[in-house]
């Protein structure tokens, strides 16, 4: 059997498609199939201004359904809280790094500041839930919205648009051991400084992949069980079950990050909402019950 594998054609996206092909090898055979996405067509505009949630899914999700490829493979964190009743995720073969990084341009830095950024400099995000976090821990930044694809947004922060770049810690890291030397700013002076995961918590399933595939089909969610990580899975799971409950779409400020010892999951979580800031956490042994106890901590913190 050969699965044909659907993947977004940016070098991230490939390097996470690649990264499933090599996973696979020992089970059967992949080719790529690259298609291009609502979410890769416009970048000028925020993410909250192209149309509803999944700007990087919806056309994989169709080519499935049309059965053009087998598998889609997606950054988890991508995915909507709710998916075509036909198809179902079949593996989280990893989880890389799930923090995010700030980059700082050659001249820019400020050892003095907890977040070694200069009063007053200019950071690039498009992403609400970053911005709120920056606003709430260093309100004297100035957010400048930034799209493009990862390479892109790090040549427009050497370029000078802006002086700091967020960056999920897991693209980061991929990149680097995809394109090497061509792609690592540090040696170019950018500095890169990880942001501490209590205080920045992630996108829900930041630094996971999904392998998508059809319900029905037999063969190919045998061949992807293969490839699934069920230590990863279980702290996703919590994550996006909480994500459910949010209904949060990517101009919604909202974070999620589970960690688990042995088989006790502990969910954090924070969600702005009407301009107050709440905040969860639990622990359980169940994904979908961590997730309800954070999902009543958020909602008691909620003004009615």
């Amino acid at each position: 059997m050969k699965l044909r594998l659907g993947t977004r054609g940016s070098d991230l996206a490939l390097a996470q498609a690649r990264l499933v092909q090599e996973r696979l090898r020992p089970h059967c055979e992949s080719e790529l199939v690259i298609l291009k996405t609502q979410g890769d067509r416009v970048t000028d505009r925020p993410f909250a201004e192209i149309g509803p949630a999944g700007v990087f899914v919806r056309e994989l999700e169709t080519a499935l359904l049309e059965e053009r490829v087998d598998v889609a493979v997606h950054s988890y964190k991508d995915l909507p809280s709710e998916s075509p009743e036909q198809l179902v995720i079949a593996a989280v073969p990893d989880r890389d790094d799930p923090a995010d990084l700030l980059l700082i341009r050659r001249g820019e830095h400020s050892p003095e500041q907890a977040i070694p950024l200069r009063h007053g400099a200019t950071l690039g995000t498009s992403s609400a839930r970053r911005r709120v976090l920056f606003e709430r821990s260093r309100p004297d930044l100035k957010i400048h919205g930034i799209r493009g694809n990862v390479p892109t947004r790090v040549e427009k922060l050497e370029g000078g648009e802006c002086d700091g770049l967020v960056l999920a810690a897991a693209g980061w890291n991929r990149l680097l051991r995809t394109l090497g030397a061509s792609f690592d700013a540090r040696s170019r002076g950018v500095q890169v400084i990880p942001l501490a995961l209590d205080e920045f918590i992630p996108a829900p399933s930041q630094g996971a992949i999904a392998c998508q595939a059809r319900r029905d089909d037999e063969l190919v969610l045998a061949a992807l069980r293969e490839l699934d990580d069920p230590g990863v899975s279980r702290g996703v799971v919590a994550e996006r079950a909480l994500l459910g409950r949010v209904q949060s779409g990517c101009d919604v400020p909202f974070g999620a990050h589970c960690t688990h010892e042995g088989s006790l999951l502990r969910l954090r979580a924070f969600w702005q909402k009407d301009g107050e800031f709440l905040t969860g956490e639990a622990t359980h042994e169940d994904p979908q019950e961590v997730a309800r106890l954070v999902w009543e901590q958020l909602v008691q913190g909620a003004t009615p």
